[in-house]
């Protein structure tokens, strides 16, 4: 008999009450690194092409689990107010000492299902949701219901998984399942059998072998292992699923966060009149192209937004560009210093003259414009402007 989704949301909260998730260690500082996809600046530039006007937003993080998300919200966003929900008690109750070690005190905590956000007041400007909605008997009323929360001109970041990259883990999930028997259920004997099973299996199994170059090193934590191979709901997507999901949310795609694998170009460019053919598809039968020619794809993380979102800003006109205030990107890990790595963990050797400049844009309280901290630095233009490409600076538009 088919479980309803009232047995299912219970089967969920036990798996997560068993083995709370995600499993990383409890620390008294701030969590360290950055997700630029957790900072608001970051987040809103990356949607607009420009920075936002405010900064005092609220942000919801729809599924916090152990708060891993959570702390890294209110760390990285020093004005907004953070409220995070989870429908395990386990996972809540270690994201609540998380974030009270570490600092993280503007937050609040409700033990509530994605079903339930309705019961929280008012809207939210940034809504995160990671690794959730596709664990739900019913993503569709997981994602409007969640749509129903977000403001006018804010972002929700979503994350769900890929059907084309998970393809092994599927067989495996079934072939555990079948296993456990009646003893489905009992989430430390499917991390038993489980494990029993890939210390059986041949070196060349193609599960085996996919195992150990996606998943092994995080897998080696029960935690990771039970929330991959023995989760008692899961849905995987495609691009052609994917879209279906979206479009039910009522809400604007706006792009993949990394857009770089979204690229035909990166797989084509050696093929001239295919590159021309693809080209000329729309836009989503682009994305299912490219999904099938790097069936690599294990998930799909990307940004919707309620109107009103502003137009990206073409900033490769030199006036407009000259015309705007520059701030140092807030995602720069080695800060301060003039070896740095962008939010894409690009690393940046900085001259003397440009880490004079990054400084000045990091202290720009005076609200100076490119051009006017030009005038007194030996960098042109064209250095700015690849500063910008790079993601070592944000640009706001000068009210």
């Amino acid at each position: 008999m088919e479980a309803s989704p009232a047995q299912i949301s219970q089967a969920v909260q036990n798996l997560y009450d068993t083995y709370p998730f995600p499993p990383e260690p409890l620390l008294d500082e701030p969590p360290p690194g950055f997700n630029w996809r957790w900072q608001w600046d970051a987040a809103y530039n990356f949607c607009t092409g420009q920075m936002p006007q405010r900064r005092n937003v609220r942000i919801l993080d729809a599924g916090c689990g152990t708060g891993v998300s959570t702390d890294s919200l209110v760390h990285l966003n020093p004005e907004a107010r953070v409220t995070a929900i989870d429908l395990s008690p386990g996972a809540l109750k270690v994201a609540q000492e998380r974030c009270a070690r570490s600092g993280a005190t503007r937050v609040e905590f409700h033990h509530l299902s994605l079903f339930d956000v309705a019961q929280i007041p008012g809207e939210f400007d940034l809504i995160n949701s990671v690794g959730v909605i596709h664990h739900t008997p019913h993503p569709i009323r997981a994602i409007q219901a969640l749509a129903s929360k977000l403001a006018p001109g804010g972002l929700m970041h979503i994350f769900v998984y890929g059907e084309l990259g998970r393809w092994e883990i599927e067989l495996m999930q079934k072939a555990i399942g079948m296993l456990q028997g009646d003893k489905r259920g009992d989430y430390q004997d499917g991390v038993k059998i489980g494990r029993a099973v890939f210390g059986s299996l041949p070196e060349n199994n193609r599960i085996l072998k996919r195992e150990k170059e996606r998943w092994a090193i995080e897998n080696h934590k029960d935690e990771c292992f039970a929330d991959m191979y023995v989760h008692p709901q899961e849905i995987d997507y495609n691009i052609e699923t994917l879209f279906e999901l979206i479009d039910a949310s009522g809400l604007d795609f706006v792009d993949f966060s990394n857009p770089e694998f979204w690229s035909l170009e990166r797989l084509l460019a050696k093929a001239p009149e295919a590159l021309e053919r693809a080209q000329k598809l729309d836009i989503r039968a682009q994305y299912r192209l490219i999904e099938l020619l790097d069936p690599d794809v294990a998930h799909y993380e990307f940004f919707l937004s309620k109107p009103p979102l502003p137009n990206s800003i073409d900033w490769s006109h030199d006036e407009t560009f000259l015309a705007a205030i520059p701030h140092r990107h807030p995602c720069i890990e080695g800060w301060e210093s003039k070896n740095v790595f962008n939010c894409d963990w690009k690393l940046f050797n900085l001259t003397d003259a440009e880490f004079a400049f990054m400084q000045a844009c990091d202290r720009n309280h005076q609200q100076l414009t490119v051009g006017e901290l030009l005038e007194s630095s030996e960098l042109s233009l064209e250095d700015v402007q690849s500063f910008l490409a790079n993601k070592l600076i944000m640009l706001k538009v000068k009210n």
